[in-house]
C-alpha cells in the first residue's frame, strides 16, 4: 500500500490535516461516494476508519483526508511519499445513492468537508443543483473550499469567529436557505457531516421543513465489519451498526444524546479530540 502523494492542507500548530494518495488497487475500482476503509498503519497498530475522498480506478489509487489527532493518524502523518501502510480493507459501508434529487444541500463541518466533497461532485455530475455550506472555527482551519466550489451550484461559507464568510454556524445559513427560498419543498435532500452536535442541529434545523436529512456518522469503530459491535447508534428506536448499516443515515431517526454520550466514553484520556467535538 505504497503513499504515492502526500500534501498538507492546513497547519496551524495545533491543527493539521492531511491528504496522501495511496496505490490499493483492490479497493480502488470498487470505491463510491460515501464509503470507507479501514486502515492499520503497522501490523502492531490499530484500525482505524477513514473515507475514501477519490478514486482512481485506472491508477488504482485512492484519496484520504484525516486530521492529525490522536496516536495513529499523527502515525499515519509522519509517512511519507514511497513509504508504504501495513494494510487498508475496503471499500466499507453502504454507498451514497446518487440519482437525480433536484435540489439538494450539502453540509460539511470541519474535517467533514473531505466526506462530503466525493458526494457533491457525484451529485452534481447526474444533474442536480448543488448547495454547498462549509463551517470551520476559522478561516485558516477551511479546507477544500476551492474544489467543492468547482462542483456546487452554490456555496456558502460560516466560521465561528467571523474572520471568513458568516459569523456564525453551518446551521443558521441552512436556515435561511429554508426559510427563505419560495418554495422550501424544492429542497429535496439534506446531507451533512461533521462533528455529532452540528450533525444533530442540522437534523432538528430540517425537521420543519420535511426535507430528507442525511447524516454520515462517525460513531466509534475498531473492527469496522460488523462484528466488534462498538459503532452501534440506535435509529428509529432499532440498533443499528454504522459500520454495515450505515454510515449514512436518516438524521431525523437518530437518537442524538445516545451517540453523543457513547461517544465521551473515552473523553478522559482523548480529552484533546473531544474539546474539538464540540465545534
Amino acid at each position: 500500500m505504497e503513499i504515492l502523494e502526500k500534501s498538507v492542507l492546513m497547519d496551524t500548530g495545533g491543527t493539521r490535516v492531511t491528504k496522501i494518495v495511496v496505490r490499493v488497487p483492490l479497493v480502488a475500482p470498487k470505491a463510491e461516494p460515501g464509503q470507507f476503509v479501514v486502515v492499520m498503519v503497522e501490523e502492531s497498530g490499530e484500525r482505524i476508519p477513514l473515507t475514501v475522498v477519490d478514486t482512481d480506478k485506472q491508477k488504482g489509487t485512492i484519496t484520504l483526508i484525516f486530521q492529525e489527532l490522536g496516536f495513529t493518524t499523527k502515525l499515519l502523518g509522519k509517512l511519507n511519499t514511497g513509504d508504504d501502510i501495513y494494510a487498508i480493507a475496503g471499500p466499507l459501508g453502504h454507498a451514497m445513492e446518487i440519482k437525480k434529487y433536484g435540489k439538494v444541500i450539502l453540509v460539511g463541518g470541519g474535517v467533514g468537508i473531505a466526506e462530503i466533497y466525493p458526494v457533491a461532485r457525484a451529485l452534481k455530475n447526474v444533474g442536480n443543483h448543488v448547495t454547498t455550506i462549509l463551517g470551520a472555527r476559522a478561516k485558516n482551519l477551511l479546507i477544500l473550499e476551492q474544489e467543492l466550489k468547482s462542483v456546487s451550484d452554490e456555496l456558502h461559507v460560516a466560521t465561528d469567529d467571523g474572520s471568513y464568510g458568516k459569523k456564525g454556524f453551518t446551521t443558521d445559513i441552512l436556515k435561511e436557505l429554508l426559510t427563505n427560498d419560495s418554495k422550501p419543498s424544492a429542497y429535496s435532500l439534506i446531507y451533512a457531516v461533521g462533528p455529532i452536535p452540528m450533525m444533530a442541529k442540522v437534523s432538528l434545523t430540517s425537521k420543519p421543513y420535511g426535507v430528507k436529512t442525511l447524516v454520515s456518522l462517525n460513531a466509534l469503530m475498531v473492527d469496522g465489519t460488523g462484528m466488534c459491535g462498538c459503532c452501534r447508534v440506535t435509529v428509529n428506536k432499532k440498533v443499528q451498526f454504522s459500520c454495515i448499516d450505515g454510515p449514512e443515515f436518516d438524521g431525523n431517526l437518530v437518537n442524538w444524546e445516545e451517540l453523543q454520550n457513547r461517544s465521551k466514553i473515552y473523553c478522559k484520556k482523548e480529552d484533546h479530540i473531544c474539546r474539538l467535538e464540540k465545534t
